[in-house]
């Protein structure tokens, strides 16, 4: 018998986070084991009166090209993805890994290659996102792949990942509308702030956010959400920082992640595990070694790690930023093939500090 639970997420996917309309063309992405979530998607696009279409992805795919491909067909650009990301009018991405370290094994020299050469299809999906001419939405189908790295069993995970979703309430969609209130009155403080100091263990980071957009995240991108988030001026971020967690990329690891900041660009970038991997991504083009994205956690329903970012990021109380490609909409400038989230815990000893006056103490919004 089939978890209830998955139709109802469906639904929420479709009717709240896509607000999939009549007409609409409607891209599903999804792995093989996210069938049963790609169906009850696939019906709900249909009774909103929309055209749905599926792509089915082959995990093991990615791998083979890496190991076998050469310097051409890496940087070759799908046709296929120029045509598809111009006529979309929303997409929804099913994660959902058998194996999360399935490319650890491959060169990273060959997969910056590859995303630096595709970014033209990456850099067209933010620019129709954030002219609101694409909707999307990015969740995860529960897998043992993903209960073995978050440390459960597939029945906990599952129900982490109907919590962290809100799933699990009466009304998902009033839930995630409480949420974006409470992202709002953070918003609404922050959007008059010019400069914001982060201090924690081994960290004390600088940066200007002046004239930037602060974004409410709340269920409509992400699934699930909970965040603020901006672009920081390009060159504004100065001091250094260590991630709490350890900073996940391509199935790779990268534990104790230490970055020390210049004029916005990272100077100095260590780690205990994967320094190599963490240079050779940073080196991957010139924005990557600036910062795209600068943000706060606020979904207090997530509270431990699981080595996947879709969950990480959003863990209430934390500080996160990602390396190279910044969001249009925030208003951010930085271009990078590159975009990734590495996360800094606040929630025992850390503050933020917006023009100099304290708003955020070991986790919790204090204004």
């Amino acid at each position: 018998m089939q978890d209830p639970r998955i139709k109802k997420m469906a639904q929420v996917l479709v009717q709240y986070c896509c607000k999939i309309k009549k007409g609409q063309f409607v891209e599903i992405v999804a792995g093989i084991p996210a069938v049963p979530l790609v169906k009850e998607v696939y019906v709900a696009i249909l009774k909103a009166g929309a055209h749905p279409f599926s792509r089915i992805v082959v995990e093991d795919l990615e791998e083979l090209f890496y190991r076998h491909a050469n310097n051409e067909q890496l940087q070759f650009v799908s046709p296929i993805n120029r045509y598809s990301i111009e006529k979309i009018d929303a997409m929804i991405a099913l994660r959902s890994p058998l194996n999360t370290k399935n490319l650890s094994g491959s060169d990273p020299k060959k997969q910056a290659l590859s995303r630096k050469a595709n970014h033209v299809i990456m850099d067209r999906f933010s620019k129709r996102a954030a002219a609101k001419q694409l909707a999307w939405v990015v969740t995860n189908y529960p897998t043992e792949a993903a209960a073995q790295d978050a440390g459960m069993s597939l029945s906990e995970y599952e129900d982490f990942v109907y919590r962290a979703c809100m799933i699990d309430q009466k009304d998902p969609i009033a839930a995630w509308q409480k949420m974006s209130k409470y992202n709002q009155r953070l918003i609404d403080y922050l959007k008059r702030k010019k400069t914001i100091r982060l201090a924690a263990p081994d960290t004390d980071l600088t940066f200007k956010v002046g004239g930037r957009k602060w974004i409410n995240c709340s269920g409509e991108y992400n699934f699930p959400d909970g965040e603020v988030f901006t672009a920081p001026i390009e060159d504004s971020m100065s001091g250094k920082i260590r991630f709490t967690f350890p900073a996940v990329y391509s199935g790779r690891e990268v534990d104790d992640v230490r970055l020390e900041f210049g004029k916005g660009k990272v100077i100095k970038a260590t780690a205990a595990k994967g320094q190599d991997f963490l240079h050779a991504m940073i080196d991957m083009d010139k924005g990557a070694r600036y910062v795209g994205e600068v943000a706060i956690g606020t979904n207090f329903g997530i509270q431990q790690f699981t080595r996947s970012i879709l969950y990480d990021e959003k863990i209430g109380g934390t500080y996160h930023m990602a390396l190279g490609n910044s969001y249009p909409e925030s208003g951010g400038k930085n271009r990078s093939a590159l975009h990734w989230d590495m996360i800094c815990d606040l929630r025992k000893k850390g503050a933020m500090y917006a023009d100099g006056e304290l708003f955020f103490k070991n986790g919790k919004f204090v204004k």
